[in-house]
């Protein structure tokens, strides 16, 4: 039960920094434009989002961007494998 929570607050967390990335680089609803616009995807990333420094210059922000993804998908594993596992 709490594995499902956990997951749906990371989920609702990335959503929401995704909407932010969103709104402070394209400067929408009368936002002014913000270079720091994705700072709350970095620690949703982690540790994923250190290694995007190996690849391309315009491939780097959508690696960025995705790896939060890639925790979700890990906690999804992880809670998924623990309820085989007790049940």
């Amino acid at each position: 039960m709490i594995c499902k929570w956990c997951l749906r607050i990371g989920a609702v967390a990335y959503l929401a920094a995704l909407a932010l990335l969103a709104i402070g680089s394209f400067g929408l609803f009368g936002q002014p434009r913000d270079p720091l616009a994705g700072v709350f995807l970095m620690p949703l990333g982690l540790p994923w989002g250190l290694w995007t420094g190996a690849a391309a210059e315009g491939l780097r922000p959508w690696l960025a961007a995705l790896a939060p993804l890639l925790n979700l998908v890990l906690l999804a594993l992880a809670c998924r494998w623990h309820r085989r596992r007790t049940s």
